[in-house]
């Protein structure tokens, strides 16, 4: 992709200067931002997704100033009449179980695939939305059937309506007033407050969201990944204290465990690349509900392509597929990176991998994480 072209995705802005000027800073509206769009699914297909059981669905339904919320699995029979007002479905992950889906997430990847989260889709009757709110993380909202009023602004300092079954601002003054038609595009940056709004029927939002990491959440998966890369040797080396003396403060901590204790930290921390391992196999992690069809066998010369639901990023020694590190270098990392990249490989490029990485990838397609083109 090349982040210096214009793009009428970004209103004539080059992905470049969008990730300057906008990205985590202030909100972008581009009209007929995406012409032709097409939602991914129909109505009833969304309604009978929502009733699976792997997919993470939501209702939301205002009453007044009262709210409702339920979660999926959601039946047909759980769902109000279409021709009832204020009341909106949410499907998270739709780029999991859909290819139309998935490829509305191309358009994107001018932002690393480590910060991408999914892809949402929002289906509301007239006056249906979830309220005004804030996110913590930056969104791409799409128009894609109907019409939504959006109110913008910034939140200083946020305060919650008590009781509420979702997260609702209680005093928003919003600072601009926007009604989006199918085609046009909303970017609002994390902690900026919106509230969305159906007007007339059929409204479809599709949403482009990202992945924030918590500084202390990030630390303990990191923790957590090193201990089970711990060898066996020091998983086996026990603590000893041959000369420690007898005690007349039996609850002080001794000072030997501690520096023990310091020491295993250190032994954990020794490889210089123990932490690039673990966080692009956290960062490649597939979501808790994706499975994967083993395909039985893996022709080996043939293009292939990335399953839609296969994550898969790299770093200078390492590629990175859902959740397992492999050492790479030289022509090997660089097809692999090519795969990752545009998420395919041509005959050609896949006989150039050494014997090795062949049969890596091919162990990929045995399980599902990647197809033969046209399979």
């Amino acid at each position: 992709m090349d982040v210096d072209a214009p793009r009428t995705l970004l209103g004539g802005l080059t992905p470049a200067q969008f990730m300057r000027r906008h990205w985590q800073r202030k909100p972008l509206l581009v009209r007929q931002a995406w012409p032709g769009v097409a939602p991914p699914l129909s109505r009833a297909a969304l309604f009978e997704l929502a009733a699976h059981d792997d997919v993470e669905s939501r209702l939301v339904v205002r009453d007044g100033e009262r709210w409702r919320v339920r979660h999926g699995p959601l039946s047909r029979r759980a769902l109000p009449p279409v021709s009832r007002a204020a009341w909106t479905l949410l499907v998270q992950g739709l780029d999991l179980h859909l290819e139309a889906a998935h490829a509305m997430l191309a358009p994107f990847r001018f932002i690393p695939d480590a910060r991408l989260d999914d892809l949402m889709v929002s289906w509301a009757s007239p006056g249906g939305g979830v309220g005004p709110h804030i996110d913590a993380y930056d969104v791409f909202l799409i128009q894609v059937q109907g019409r939504r009023r959006w109110r913008v602004g910034r939140v200083a300092d946020p305060i919650w309506v008590e009781g509420a079954p979702l997260k609702l601002l209680r005093h928003f003054e919003p600072s601009f007033d926007w009604v989006l038609e199918p085609g046009d595009m909303l970017y609002l940056p994390p902690l900026w407050g919106h509230d969305g709004v159906a007007e007339g029927g059929d409204c479809m939002t599709c949403s482009v969201g990202f992945r924030v990491p918590a500084r202390a959440e990030l630390a303990r998966e990191l923790l957590l990944r090193l201990a089970d890369e711990l060898d066996v040797d020091d998983r086996s080396r026990l603590y000893r204290d041959p000369q420690q003396p007898a005690t007349a403060e039996p609850s002080r901590v001794p000072s030997a465990l501690l520096e023990f204790a310091r020491d295993a930290l250190r032994r954990a921390l020794d490889d210089p690349l123990a932490i690039e391992r673990a966080l692009g196999s956290i960062l490649s992690e597939p979501k808790a509900q994706v499975w994967f069809d083993a395909a039985g066998g893996a022709p080996a010369g043939e293009a292939l392509r990335l399953d839609r639901r296969t994550r898969m990023v790299y770093d200078e020694r390492h590629i990175y597929i859902n959740g397992e590190a492999l050492r790479a270098g030289g022509r090997d990392a660089k097809l692999m990176r090519r795969l990752a990249d545009l998420r395919c490989l041509t005959t050609a490029e896949r006989g150039r991998l050494s014997a090795e990485a062949a049969d890596a990838v091919a162990g990929w397609v045995e399980a599902g994480w990647a197809h033969r083109v046209g399979a």
